[in-house]
């Protein structure tokens, strides 16, 4: 699988990078670089490419005159990439985002707006036979996330775990139980394996967010009619545009407006629909900012008591 992962990487970014090394990209003040944290980056390159191909004209006003993608395996080798100049820009999930933030000394540019939703919650439910009423009936039971990066399904509901004083210890299968005093996860890889897991009593308590809790591919009908909300959280922005902290002010105000100014022309709606179901972007406002100290302070909580 690694080797599969490492042939496609090297297909997206031989994609990319057409006519020079990519070491260059960080001494090349005419390039913009969009990265992206990604399992699959011959996918993932088809639906950043149409942005950047918009964004890039528009810039020539502040000398750029190229672009180019760059892919990284996780959170650690990207803020490698920014801490080195090679990534200018980065669309990620919240959680992933502060990681960044905290790691690289990227920061915040917009919102990202998708299928016309800006923010979420993390909803954390059980069986409704279960037993299950709160978080405060979770010691000695087993919860599942969906991977290590997610902020709706992972971040977000092992910050309120971790809030009730209830320490989150990994399971080595949805056979294995914790102890009497913690609560035990485990990785369930899709919004659908969680459902069922709970569904089927694999686990005790699920997590995702209400996006997709309200979405019959996500959550069937036939699991939901089973199954009550134990806990709803704080809203959290869905997604977020970052760019490396040392991006000359003029490029990076070029590109707000340019990503702001998208929504409102027809040709870059298209390329927004491309660029994961994108709807428009959004100005950080007060209320964003508010939501994402609460993120930051939560994720370097996680990272510190439970990985």
């Amino acid at each position: 699988m690694r080797r599969l992962f490492r042939a496609a990487a090297v297909l997206a970014l031989a994609l990319a990078l057409p006519s020079a090394p990519l070491a260059h990209a960080r001494r090349d003040s005419q390039v913009l670089v969009l990265g992206r944290i990604s399992d699959d980056p011959k996918a993932h390159y088809e639906q950043l490419k149409p942005l950047l191909d918009y964004v890039v004209p528009r810039m020539a006003s502040v000398g750029i005159r190229e672009g180019r993608i760059l892919m990284a395996r996780d959170p650690q080798q990207m803020a490698s990439y920014m801490r080195r100049g090679e990534v200018d820009w980065v669309t990620e999930t919240a959680a992933s985002g502060t990681i960044l933030e905290q790691r690289a000394g990227a920061a915040p540019l917009l919102l990202t707006e998708r299928d016309g939703v800006s923010v979420y919650r993390t909803v954390m439910f059980a069986r409704r036979d279960s037993g299950i009423a709160s978080l405060d009936d979770l010691r000695g039971r087993s919860v599942a996330f969906q991977n290590p990066s997610s902020t709706s399904a992972y971040f977000v509901p092992a910050m309120a775990v971790l809030g009730r004083k209830l320490p989150l210890t990994v399971l080595l299968s949805p056979m294995d139980r914790p102890g009497p005093n913690g609560v035990g996860y485990l990785f369930a890889r899709s919004e659908l394996n969680i459902g069922a897991w709970v569904h089927k009593r694999l686990v005790d308590v699920g997590a995702m967010s209400d996006v997709d809790w309200n979405n019959p591919a996500r959550m069937p009908p036939a699991y939901r009619r089973d199954l009550a909300v134990i806990h709803t959280s704080e809203p959290y922005p869905r997604a977020l545009e970052m760019i490396r902290g040392d991006l000359p002010p003029a490029v990076r105000e070029r590109l707000r407006e340019v990503l702001l100014q998208a929504a409102n022309d027809p040709e870059g709606r298209g390329a927004l629909r491309h660029f994961f179901g994108t709807t428009r972007f959004a100005p950080v406002d007060a209320d964003a900012a508010e939501s994402l100290a609460r993120l930051r302070q939560g994720v370097r909580r996680v990272r510190e008591e439970v990985e």
